[in-house]
């Protein structure tokens, strides 16, 4: 039991390595809204807002969220007694959506939990396998010969499994390059919404290539025509975006909309909600993955937590600190061993020691809700 005295947000802007680029945006630099709770004995936890800049991906953003936590989420928790970490989503019930937000807070909690217990997060969620196999998500390059390099670096790290961001200028002969270059490796495409079903005949082309999955080809809200996209191609549609929810997991099984279903803990409200997802799809049978969102080390490592749960059958876009970031937030970094996975820390909590230098070096603004 615990009750929520503060809640702090801490907003960093941390420079990427190199841009991202996806469908809809290049991205350079990361805005991060840090979460810490504070209990009444002094006992902390950390989590993260993963949603982006603007809303681009999703209707929720950097300031949008911040407004969100501080003005009615961290009202709806401060001075609360929790049985437990997974009560917390429900105190949150009232507001309609922002599950990243919610997210930031749920997931804090389960750090705190985690670290009062001394035991490792992963462990306190249920989770089975200590080391998770990685994957990387690659995003738009100025040229193929670019794309080349990248790829070829992470397969020389290790990684598991390619994701590379595919779009209507960006799409069939990359593919074709890349097969032609690199063979039979396990390979992806993600839209993140690109295409309509006008492109039905492309993606019955792309079938040659013999992916893994598309990955949320179609509209972000969208299951009914992505059913009918399944039903017209080989290859493995995998939801993203469209599933926000249990319920939304659900309906989308039902309609046969996809074969797969990515899971962002952000994007499905913190660690309680990701595992209802999780039962629905294991017991349908579809596997699934954990999905990215460019998230600074505590983001990461709640992702690792989430990962190691049994269902999560794929290689995930979890993946190395230094891919991202020239200096990380956590202590160590995170990093992949010499086969491509990462195995999850035994140390209390998330297992990784936050930065507070680091992290008061890169704020540019900060609030305390008590």
């Amino acid at each position: 039991m615990f009750q929520i005295k503060s809640i702090d947000l801490i907003e960093i802007n941390l420079p990427l390595v190199h841009f991202f680029e996806t469908s809809f945006a290049r991205t350079y630099e990361r805005r991060i809204i840090l979460v810490r709770v504070e209990d009444a004995h002094g006992g902390e936890g950390w989590g993260e807002v993963t949603c982006g800049e603007s809303p681009g991906y999703s209707d929720e953003w950097t300031d949008s969220a911040w407004v969100t936590v501080e003005k009615i989420l961290a009202p709806m928790v401060i001075g609360k007694e929790f049985a437990s970490a997974s009560d917390v989503w429900d105190a949150m019930k009232w507001a309609r959506g922002h599950r990243m937000s919610k997210a930031g807070i749920e997931t804090a909690c389960w750090d705190l939990e985690a670290r009062k217990l001394g035991v490792p997060l992963w462990r306190h969620i249920g989770g089975t396998n200590n080391e998770i196999e990685c994957g990387v998500s690659i995003g738009i390059q100025d040229s193929v010969e670019k794309l080349f390099q990248k790829i070829q670096t992470e397969l020389d790290a290790g990684y598991r499994r390619i994701k590379i961001k595919i779009a209507p200028h960006w799409d069939y002969d990359v593919i074709k390059q890349v097969r032609a270059k690199f063979g039979n490796i396990l390979l992806m495409g993600d839209a993140n919404s690109a295409y309509t079903l006008g492109d039905i005949d492309l993606f019955k082309r792309m079938d040659e290539f013999e992916l893994m999955m598309f990955e949320q080809p179609l509209s972000h809200e969208d299951m009914l025509d992505h059913s009918k996209l399944q039903r017209e191609i080989k290859t493995p549609i995998c939801l993203d975006e469209s599933v926000k929810s249990p319920e939304d997991a659900r309906k989308a099984i039902e309609l046969k909309a996809c074969r797969i279903i990515n899971v962002k803990l952000g994007r499905v409200g913190g660690h309680a909600q990701a595992k209802l997802v999780k039962e629905v799809c294991q017991t349908a049978g579809i596997p699934i993955w954990c999905g990215g969102m460019l998230e600074s080390g505590i983001g990461r490592a709640h992702n690792i937590a989430m990962s190691t749960l049994e269902g999560f059958t794929l290689p995930g876009d979890v993946s190395a600190s230094k891919r991202y970031w020239h200096e990380d937030i956590i202590e160590p970094a995170v990093e992949i061993t010499e086969s491509g996975t990462i195995i999850a820390s035994e140390n209390p909590g998330i297992g990784f020691e936050v930065q507070r230098d680091r992290i008061r070096k890169l704020t540019v603004r900060k609030s305390e809700v008590r």
